[in-house]
This record gives C-alpha cells, sequence and structure tokens, in this order.
C-alpha cells in the first residue's frame, strides 16, 4: 500500500467525485477506482457505497478516511521540514481555489512552476468560496485563493490582484452598443445575480443601495458560468469580474461594457493559516503566483 493510493482515496472523499479525483491527480478515474479498491481489499471491508448518488462512506470510510487524512497530514508537515532544513524546492503544494480564478491561467502557472522546479507538485482542487476557508483551517490545504478575503479564524491573507467589475450583457441588448455606461442607467433592467449568501452578492447590493438602483433580479446563482450562460439565452444582465468575461468577449458571445466612476473591483487574495510554516516550495508558489498575477485590476489568474 503507497501513500499515493491512500492520498487518492482521501481526495475521492474530498472532491466527492471519482472523475474531479482523477483530473486533480492526472490520472484516470479506472485507476482511481482501483486504488479504492486496493484499499478496500486490503482492509477487508466496503469503504463507499456507491449504490447511492452521490456515493457515501460506510461506517468503516468514515474512520478510514478520518484517520488517513491526518496520518498524510503527518506525512506531508514531516517532509515539509526536512525539506525546510534542505531549503529544496521539492514536494507537494496542495491549493484549494474557487472556480472563477480560472482554470486555464491558473493551469499555466502551475505548469509553469513545475517546470521550474521539477521536484514540486501542484495539488489542485476548485471548491465553493466556504469550503476554501474550510479546508485551509483544517489543513487540508496549504494556501487558498478566494474573493473578498477575510482575515479570521486563525488566518492570514496575501493580496494577490483586483479585478475590475463590468456590465455584461447579451451582444443584441440595448445596453450593448454603450461606451460605458453609470450604474443608474441598469435601473429597472431584469438581472441575472449572485445567490444572496455570496459576498460578491452583498457587496453589488450595497452599491446599488448607495445609489438608489433597483434591478429586477430574475435569477440567482452560486457560480460565475451559469451566470455567463443565462445571460447568453437573454436572460438579462449582469455585473462581473472582466476577467471572467474574457473569451466569451473575445468571441462575440457576450459584451463587457466599462462602468463609469463606479469603483466597483473584486479583490482576491491568498489565504493560509497563521503561523503556517511555509517551506521553501510554497514561499516560491506565492512568490510566482504574486508576481505573475499582480495587482492590477483586470488581471486575471
Amino acid at each position: 500500500m503507497t501513500l499515493e493510493t491512500l492520498r487518492v482515496f482521501c481526495d475521492v472523499v474530498r472532491c466527492q467525485s471519482f472523475s474531479r479525483c482523477a483530473t486533480l491527480n492526472h490520472i484516470t478515474q479506472s485507476a482511481v477506482s482501483q486504488a479504492v479498491q486496493q484499499l478496500e481489499k486490503q482492509l477487508g471491508v466496503q469503504l463507499i457505497d456507491r449504490t447511492k448518488r452521490p456515493f457515501v462512506l460506510t461506517p468503516e470510510g468514515e474512520v478510514c478516511y478520518e484517520g488517513l487524512k491526518d496520518v498524510l497530514q503527518s506525512y506531508d508537515g514531516v517532509e515539509a521540514r526536512v525539506r525546510s532544513l534542505r531549503q529544496e524546492v521539492a514536494g507537494v503544494i496542495r491549493v484549494a481555489a474557487i472556480y472563477s480564478v480560472g482554470l486555464h491561467d491558473m493551469s499555466r502557472c502551475m505548469q509553469e512552476f513545475m517546470t521550474r522546479y521539477p521536484k514540486a507538485k501542484v495539488r489542485l482542487a476548485y471548491l465553493r468560496p466556504n469550503k476554501v476557508y474550510d479546508a485551509v483551517v483544517n489543513e487540508e490545504a496549504d494556501l487558498g485563493i478566494v474573493s473578498y478575503p477575510v482575515a479570521s479564524r486563525g488566518l492570514t491573507v496575501l493580496s494577490l490582484r483586483s479585478e475590475r467589475m463590468v456590465l455584461v450583457c447579451h451582444p443584441d441588448h440595448h445596453l450593448a452598443r454603450l461606451k460605458k455606461a453609470t450604474i443608474v442607467q441598469l435601473r429597472g433592467e431584469n438581472f441575472v445575480a449572485f445567490d444572496h449568501d455570496l459576498i460578491i452578492r452583498k457587496e453589488l447590493d450595497r452599491h446599488l443601495r448607495d445609489n438608489q438602483v433597483v434591478l429586477r433580479v430574475v435569477m440567482e446563482f452560486d457560480n460565475i458560468e451559469t451566470i455567463k450562460e443565462a445571460i447568453q439565452i437573454g436572460a438579462g444582465v449582469s455585473i462581473l469580474p472582466e476577467p471572467t468575461v474574457r473569451r466569451e468577449v473575445e468571441r462575440g458571445a457576450l459584451v463587457s461594457v466599462p462602468l463609469a466612476a463606479s469603483g466597483l473591483c473584486r479583490p482576491i487574495g491568498i489565504i493560509h493559516r497563521q503561523r503556517k510554516l511555509f517551506t521553501p516550495t510554497i514561499a516560491k508558489f506565492v512568490e510566482l503566483l504574486r508576481s505573475t498575477q499582480g495587482d492590477g485590476p483586470g488581471q486575471e489568474s
């Protein structure tokens, strides 16, 4: 039984998906299934009940996950301390990020890092914002990348960049012809919004109230990708970070219009546990991440 087999099982549980675990570990879904089956055979018990959708852990699986998670964290901690003594850029960095940081560009940054430091490996998981915080707090991730980062719950924040917010609409929408728009011009428009519990929704609502603008909210979603899809079918307009719609704008599927004098930006930051030991590997990754993405508006990770 190898450490990688144990890690794959824990990743399956954490991701709640065999396919996402396969992507995370750069292996096939079949290899993930075989790893789980190998562990079940070794222990002589069923760990995952696959008859239910989504799958659930058996009582034995729950115990196994909690125990193995601690084992892997202990091993990673020992390995990190040993490598720190040698100042060696090697080993695994675990990163949890919100979906909208940009899969393509984040992957490019990871590949550049691993090209520079071939002994290092980055394990990236995309999660909902609250899950990113949980992963860092519970030491399931070394670093978290979130919007509107909050330095609380024993966490420290490093600024990464600030993304300018823009009006986004269908190319045939009457506002698409504008070179610039004001918040007031959105009054009464059908609006595709973020869910109420997200910080970005609260910030946008506060800004609209300050400008005495009332919108007609027709849909609410918890992610930018679904909001963009709704705009593309003509459901309404929205206000989104400019980098997140850049590709759709380039191919003509959406139009982004700058918001005049709005001052609306979405801050992106890196979170980590307070007093966390930054190994040379983590320090170099943070350095690369910040140097390639900066703090300027409109930059994408």
